[in-house]
């Protein structure tokens, strides 16, 4: 299986980019000759990475018959100061919310999407230190 996309030049520094028949603007910051009227690429490796493990960790749930009310994931990166600049740490913190949520499967969820099923947890891994926390609200 593979996947292609297709990044077009919208002018100054604005791309719009088609996956899976959907639009994503991109954009540079004013500062740089952009017009900020899009997301940067590099935090979007961040949404990638929280939408990929976040889906994991529902479907996991969902065969162990376990249904958070509230499920959220928070992910945060640090960028290294030389160039080419990429994410050396990224931490995820999972939040839940629900009744009689068992720790217990929320980390073996989490762990299992973080260590067998997330490709884009797999592919960062590469060159960036995982961590991350599960944090179950009242």
């Amino acid at each position: 299986m593979s996947n292609k996309i297709n990044v077009a030049w919208t002018g100054d520094m604005a791309f719009e980019a088609e996956v899976n028949d959907f639009k994503i603007k991109l954009d540079a910051d004013e500062r740089v000759g952009g017009k900020n009227t899009g997301p940067r690429p590099k935090p979007l490796t961040l949404v990638s990475l929280g939408g990929c493990t976040g889906m994991d960790v529902i479907s996991i749930l969902s065969k162990m018959r376990v249904k958070p009310d509230y499920f959220n994931v928070e992910v945060s990166g640090e960028l290294t100061d030389e160039h080419p600049k990429y994410y050396h740490k990224i931490h995820v913190v999972y939040t839940f919310r629900g009744k009689d949520l068992q720790l217990a499967k929320l980390e073996k969820a989490v762990n299992l999407s973080q260590d067998r099923y997330c490709g884009v947890s797999e592919m960062l891994r590469k060159s960036a230190a995982i961590t991350h926390d599960i944090v179950i609200e009242d």
